[in-house]
């Protein structure tokens, strides 16, 4: 274990503007660092524990993870346990923690979905690894077409009532079966604390689903992951596709063939309405999450401490005149993606 000699930046909770998440007690930070990639196993130890510092000096306290964030899976959880153990023991009642499970974990039937026996082996793998006795948040990470929404949910309330995690949440579900889910957690009184799922300018398919305004009536927070598109809203690709870049990557979630020539003006577009409110693209791609009352946090993910400093930057202009918002929708309406 590494020798604690860390003490947070005073000052630091002055320094992040904080939501109420639903009509709990829970207050989450408008940015959130998700450690889904670059806090594995193909990354330096000083880089890891050098972000994690520089996100908590500066107000995040809550951190998101889930069983399978590596590489390899696993990896995450259990470096975010060697800071646990480390840097952060004497500051845990100041985090907030949050995993998931629900994505292949291991082999044979009973180690993918969202049946019960998976999400609570699962949760206590997590725990293992991080060497916590709970986690604040445990998430079912995605729908099961082919298991009761009811069964997943009472895994949620099981793990809530034997103290294993304090809150319940969901992610990646459609809206019906989201509908349900609220349902029976209110019914059971563990309500649902978060919706988590992927929102952004050139996504939307949360809003147009009705997935957002149900989440808001539901009286639960909604946290938006790829707020950035996996890149494509941060200017790096305006010129094209970089050597380096996870579009240029053979094995990667961001195909080439993304990249049309109509996003790539809408993107030029984008990016020089940004340059005149004083903000990069990745900034205004933030902002624009965050002027949005039904968006409780914003979920980034950062490989250095420099990005990090670029988008906690967002959060401090999110005001938006109408004609801004209007040439948004004007120029983002044609290339929505999904």
């Amino acid at each position: 274990m590494e020798t604690n000699n860390y003490i947070p930046a005073p000052g630091r909770y002055e320094a992040m503007d904080y939501r109420r998440c639903g009509q709990s007690g829970i207050q989450l930070p408008v940015i959130t660092l998700g450690l889904w990639q670059n806090f594995g196993t193909d990354a330096p130890w000083e880089r890891i524990r050098e972000m994690a510092h520089y996100a908590f000096d500066n107000g995040i306290c809550h951190f998101d993870l889930a069983n399978n964030y590596g590489p390899v899976p696993g990896a995450a959880e259990e470096n975010f346990g060697k800071l646990l153990q480390g840097s952060f023991k004497p500051y845990r009642d100041q985090l907030l923690i949050s995993t998931k499970a629900g994505y292949g974990m291991w082999e044979g039937p009973y180690g993918d979905w969202g049946s019960r026996k998976y999400l609570l082996a699962s949760l206590d793998q997590s725990l293992r690894r991080m060497k916590l006795d709970y986690v604040d948040i445990f998430y079912s990470h995605r729908f099961d077409p082919d298991t009761p929404v009811e069964e997943t949910m009472e895994a949620l309330v099981q793990a809530v009532r034997q103290g294993k995690a304090l809150y319940a949440g969901i992610s990646n579900y459609p809206t019906e079966a989201a509908r349900t889910a609220y349902a029976y957690l209110r019914e059971a009184h563990v309500p649902c604390l978060l919706y988590q799922g992927r929102y952004n300018i050139i996504d939307r398919h949360l809003d147009t689903s009705g997935v957002l305004d149900l989440t808001r009536d539901s009286r639960a927070g909604f946290i938006a992951f790829s707020p950035l598109q996996q890149g494509l809203l941060t200017g790096r690709y305006l010129d094209g596709i970089p050597a380096g870049s996870r579009m240029a990557g053979k094995k990667t979630s961001l195909s080439r063939e993304a990249l049309t020539p109509q996003l790539l003006q809408a993107l030029k577009a984008l990016n020089e309405l940004a340059a005149g409110r004083g903000q990069t693209l990745a900034q205004m791609a933030l902002s624009w999450l965050l002027q949005d009352p039904r968006v409780t946090s914003v979920l980034i993910g950062a490989s250095s401490t420099a990005q990090l400093a670029e988008n906690l930057a967002a959060f401090r202009n999110t005001k938006f005149e109408a004609d801004e918002l209007a040439r948004i929708e004007e120029i983002s309406a044609p290339i929505q993606i999904r």
